[in-house]
């Protein structure tokens, strides 16, 4: 027999403020109501049914090639260099990474990039990813690069001229390849696999699962159904790397570490609570979408569910918006400010974020921007050392424009 543990499908229906599903007005149909419950806790007969090991494996695997991009990893104070081999091998199976519980996983970053079964624009998108590995090691990938000042059509170093501690290093466009590419995955791989992926009917209606839930039938082996567990993994791309997802005030204060899609909805929601950005502060809507669309999981209320998963799919989208406005206008800022240095990293980020938006979903299983709308705007930032302010403000107003921001 199927365990709601703590969901009923018959009490009073509960959202964020409050959500009423019924028929019609005749008195003697039943309502299938779904309670949400205070934190992400799911069980069938007091074993959890809650799993997404597999996002978080992934979502290190991206921090680990961040840090060999960034020269975060050093062999007595040195940086190391990685190969192209290398690089490819950590971002297209899964290997060769210096934690070793990232190894042999089965795992792997590239093939779920730009992957969504909503999504039409991951080939190309995958191989911009390899391309950017390939030039990372080939303009950046020696001592030489590392030491030498960068300018226009040299790839090397810039300090910030407000800080000349902090360097960053790009390649002859003066694109710092970092960022690009953990910004560029921000979108083509954690957004991608949650807001056209796994929240989607294409995976939580794949054949039989409707009956196999609806029955309470296990994964083989498994404590969850297969559809619980897909609207997890979809979780987890967001939760992955928060150490404890059962905590009671994690919508309010989103934590998580990493340098994917949390990071950036963290900085959103507090923007929103300190009431620096409009709106109601995301962190404890979409938590609250999650919790009950895995809620009306349990209960069968699939309309429930699906209302829920377009909650999460425009708020999410909006972090790639507001983010890819706020390093737009940082890179106008600083650059003004005579900070080269700033500037560059500042429009680096952006346009990791640009290149993000294609991954975004309206609510109704489209992007805000089409593929060919971002490579018309990623157009504009091909060499950083002619940057026209004037297209850029334009991009700003477009893309505030479309996401009513």
């Amino acid at each position: 027999m199927k365990n709601y543990t703590n969901i009923s499908k018959y009490f009073l229906l509960l959202i964020f403020p409050l959500l009423f599903i019924a028929c019609d007005d005749n008195e003697d149909d039943i309502v299938n109501e779904v309670v949400a419950p205070a934190t992400y806790e799911f069980t069938r007969d007091g074993v959890s049914t809650v799993s997404f090991s597999g996002q978080t494996t992934r979502l290190n695997q991206v921090d680990a090639i961040y840090n060999y991009l960034n020269f975060k990893d050093e062999d007595g104070g040195k940086p190391v260099f990685k190969t192209e081999a290398e690089l490819k091998s950590m971002f297209a199976d899964g290997d060769g990474f210096m934690t070793g519980t990232l190894n042999g996983t089965g795992k792997k970053v590239r093939s779920k990039t730009g992957s969504g079964c909503n999504t039409t624009t991951g080939a190309s998108v995958q191989v911009f990813m390899d391309n950017l590995l390939k030039e990372f090691a080939t303009e950046l990938g020696s001592t030489t690069e590392y030491n030498r000042d960068a300018v226009s059509g040299t790839s090397g170093r810039i300090a910030y001229t407000s800080d000349p501690s902090k360097v960053i290093h790009v390649n002859s466009k003066g694109h710092e390849l970092d960022q690009l590419f953990v910004k560029g995955l921000i979108g083509g791989m954690a957004l991608d696999q949650i807001v056209n992926n796994y929240i989607l009917p294409c995976k939580l209606d794949a054949p039989g699962y409707r009956d196999e839930n609806d029955a309470g039938t296990t994964a083989s082996g498994k404590n969850y159904t297969n559809m619980e567990h897909k609207w997890d993994e979809g979780f987890g791309y967001l939760y992955g790397q928060e150490p404890d997802v059962t905590r009671a005030d994690l919508g309010s204060a989103p934590g998580g570490e990493g340098t994917l899609l949390m990071k950036y909805f963290k900085k959103i929601n507090a923007d929103q609570v300190s009431g620096a950005k409009s709106g109601d502060p995301m962190g404890q809507i979409v938590f609250d979408a999650f919790k009950l669309g895995r809620a009306a999981i349990v209960a069968g209320n699939y309309e429930v569910r699906d209302a829920q998963a377009n909650i999460i799919k425009v708020h999410l989208s909006k972090v790639i918006a507001f983010k890819a406005v706020d390093y737009l206008e940082s890179y106008m800022s600083k650059m003004a400010g005579g900070d080269t240095g700033y500037a560059f990293h500042a429009l680096s980020e952006g346009y990791g974020f640009i290149q993000s938006l294609q991954f975004t979903n309206d609510g109704t299983d489209k992007p805000y921007f089409s593929g060919a709308e971002v490579d018309a705007m990623l157009a504009n930032l091909g060499d950083f050392w002619n940057i026209d302010n004037a297209k850029l403000n334009s991009m700003i107003s477009t893309i505030k424009s479309k996401f009513n921001i």
